[in-house]
């Protein structure tokens, strides 16, 4: 959880000198829920995440540094520099992936639990996903064919409270999620996603109902973002300053140092040793090589005569400036 959170919000600095484009989603407030579900995953078992994805890809064992360079584009990243933040994912480990589209992660994590049941694999999918996404369709039809189908998985709903800047209540007529269970005859609980033992008992228990009964659930694990949305969102406008203050109260790096009893120089060694991990990661990733532009199509196309097909489009400019180039020349 340290590793995740000191990853993060040196994340949001890097973002902030321009080295991470694009979209940027912090997870920083919410390490217990991702760390307690997948610590008692088995090594057959598979996750797939929203594109909230930092802390799932760490939680993994992906190496901070390839995650990093994945973030700043490099070659060396977790996915070869093509997905950036919102892509991440590490095949070697079974994680397939943040994705980018609300709740496109549903349909796949179904299918890859349709997979091991045709297979007869003894595993599970643990699907991640944010409270925005129970309220779309792909959410619905996949709760639906795991209970018709007696599939191996367990969908846990991140409830972090806010779905972009709009709150749970003001977006779900039922704003507890594990109650839409029952809609599809499937098991249904709640659990303190800031409390990482109460997290993993939970997620360890499905996940093992899962394997050895092929049976879904819906795990919620309530907790709260410390930051906005996004980097590019203070989360000011939509939350009272003593809202977000209560909610650090309940920090779950500081509630698992009380639980256990962690001494407060192991706390000290624990942050310095995560510090000069994620520092190296960062000079590593600053330092590693783009990737090779003449790449940018591979594993899209499946003709293998495709660049031949788009070499003429090499030299194509914006609307009204392509005169003179190869495409108009032809």
């Amino acid at each position: 959880m340290l590793l995740i959170r000191r990853f993060e919000e040196r994340t949001e600095e890097q973002y902030t000198r321009a080295r991470i484009g694009g979209y940027c989603h912090l997870a920083i407030g919410e390490e217990a829920a991702n760390v307690g579900s997948i610590d008692p995953m088995e090594p057959g078992d598979y996750v797939l995440a929203s594109y909230r994805d930092h802390g799932t890809a760490l939680a993994v064992g992906s190496e901070p540094h390839r995650v990093m360079a994945e973030l700043f584009g490099k070659a060396t990243g977790v996915a070869g520099g093509y997905g950036g933040s919102m892509h991440l994912l590490d095949v070697e480990r079974h994680f397939l992936g943040g994705w980018g589209i609300v709740g496109g992660q549903l349909p796949i994590a179904v299918g890859v639990a349709l997979a091991l049941d045709y297979e007869s694999k003894p595993n599970a999918v643990l699907c991640q996903l944010g409270e925005g996404a129970t309220n779309i369709g792909a959410f619905h039809e996949s709760l639906n064919l795991a209970a018709i189908w007696n599939l191996p998985i367990v969908f846990q709903v991140i409830n972090n409270r806010y779905g972009m800047g709009t709150s749970v209540e003001m977006a779900s007529a039922e704003p507890e999620q594990w109650k839409r269970a029952a809609a599809y005859r499937m098991h249904g609980e709640r659990v303190d996603g800031n409390d990482l033992l109460a997290v993993r008992e939970a997620a360890d228990r499905l996940l093992r109902r899962a394997r050895d009964e092929r049976r879904p659930a819906l795990l919620e694990t309530t907790t709260y973002r410390f930051r906005g949305h996004s980097v590019a969102d203070a989360g000011k406008v939509y939350r009272a300053p003593e809202e977000v203050a209560e909610a650090k109260k309940h920090d779950p790096i500081d509630r698992f140092v009380a639980q256990m009893g962690i001494d407060a120089e192991t706390v000290a060694r624990l942050r310095s040793e995560v510090n000069a991990e994620i520092d190296a990661a960062i000079r590593q990733a600053a330092a590693d090589p783009a990737p090779d532009p003449a790449g940018l199509y591979d594993n899209v196309y499946g003709d293998a005569n495709w660049r031949e097909q788009f070499s003429r489009m090499e030299r194509g400019g914006p609307f009204g400036e392509r005169e003179g180039t190869r495409a108009w020349r032809a």
